[in-house]
């Protein structure tokens, strides 16, 4: 560690720069990783607000709850500990009364039983008690808009909602979700409410001891592994973050190659003196290992500082767990690319490399 440290204190500016390549690529590879679990959120925190074990699905719906459509009575012959019905479609809504595009945001509507426990938590106002109110997340609250008290217009339909709660972590398929009785659900969606308007979805908290056989049972994980383009997303995301590590630890062998080869008489008069490899091969070590440790901090502390100016648009969402596990990962690569330059090391003849 002496020689590491001591040798960049000499060689400031060349190692400053590869301070800053590691900077760059570890502030990239964060944002991605917070943009990539922002994303994942937006497509599934309100599937995680369930809480539920197992969704039951039109069998010809192929595994997509939009395209699922069940008869109402359904859930009585659906024996489990905790059963819930389950609507939902998509729609747009507003609040002012002669809206432009703008004013305009993409919904998701789930049709609900108050008493069920998919009934969402409330951090302000309260839960609908009739066909005429409806609980929103909050993230849909604007200066101006989707305020408790306000009126809420829907596309395709007449019907007027009141706002009169807010809920939290409650996103499907990147759209917020708007919760409403499922009277409501019904008329807006049907234009009626009857007992015989069919559902989506049956949902599960607990053990299932009998269900249809006309019904296709998925447990959550895998009924969320098939949103529509959630698969697709995470694993575009990952192996970009992936190929980032390796192209990282790539570069770092490369510069620490290059600064080896040019310091050859330098270690050819440390051997002569007595020195090892292994003290000489430790040294560069040292060296990646401050760099990259010391690159990744401030990569972390950029997208930090980046994600407190974002707008609320950008689905960007910290996981400091797997920020933590990308930067051990970024390490370690950068450690094995350097093992190439330890090697060099050890062959350096001391007459050749002095000559």
């Amino acid at each position: 560690m002496f020689l590491a440290l001591n040798e960049i204190k000499h060689a400031k500016l060349r190692y400053g720069l590869i301070l800053g390549l590691l900077f760059l690529i570890a502030y990239l590879m964060f944002f991605l990783t917070g943009l990539a679990f922002g994303l994942m959120q937006d497509n599934r925190s309100a599937v995680d607000k369930w809480q539920a074990n197992t969704i039951f699905l039109n069998k010809e719906a192929n595994d997509l709850l939009s395209a699922s459509s069940i008869p109402a009575d359904t859930v009585d012959k659906v024996k489990a500990d905790n059963v819930a019905p389950l609507s939902q479609m998509a729609s747009s809504a507003w609040t002012q009364k002669n809206p432009k595009d703008d004013d305009k945001e993409k919904v998701s509507l789930f049709g609900i039983k108050g008493s069920s426990f998919l009934a969402p938590n409330i951090t302000k106002g309260r839960l609908f008690k009739n066909d005429k109110e409806v609980v929103l997340d909050q993230s849909l609250a604007q200066e101006d808009d989707f305020k408790i008290g306000q009126t809420l217009h829907l596309a395709s339909t007449d019907k007027r909602l009141k706002i009169v709660g807010y809920t939290d972590n409650a996103m499907f398929s990147v759209a917020p979700v708007l919760y409403m009785n499922q009277k409501a659900f019904n008329q807006v969606k049907f234009g009626k409410d009857s007992s015989e308007s069919p559902i989506n979805a049956v949902l599960v908290r607990g053990d299932v001891s009998q269900s249809p056989k006309d019904l296709k049972k998925l447990s959550i994980a895998d009924f969320t592994q098939k949103l529509p383009g959630y698969n697709a997303q995470n694993l575009t995301f990952g192996f970009m973050i992936g190929f980032l590590i390796i192209i990282a630890s790539v570069v770092i062998g490369i510069f620490m190659y290059v600064l080896t080869i040019q310091k050859a008489p330098i270690f050819g008069v440390m051997k002569v003196q007595g020195i090892s490899n292994g003290y000489i091969g430790g040294g560069v070590m040292s060296q990646t290992f401050l760099l990259s440790v010391i690159g990744t901090g401030f990569g972390l502390l950029g997208t930090w500082l980046t994600s407190l100016i974002l707008p609320e648009a950008v689905p960007f969402q910290s996981n400091w767990l797997l920020y933590g596990a990308i930067g051990i990962a970024l390490i370690i690569f950068a450690l094995l690319g350097t093992l190439f330059s330890v090697r060099s090391v050890s062959k350096i003849d001391p007459l050749v490399a002095i000559s």
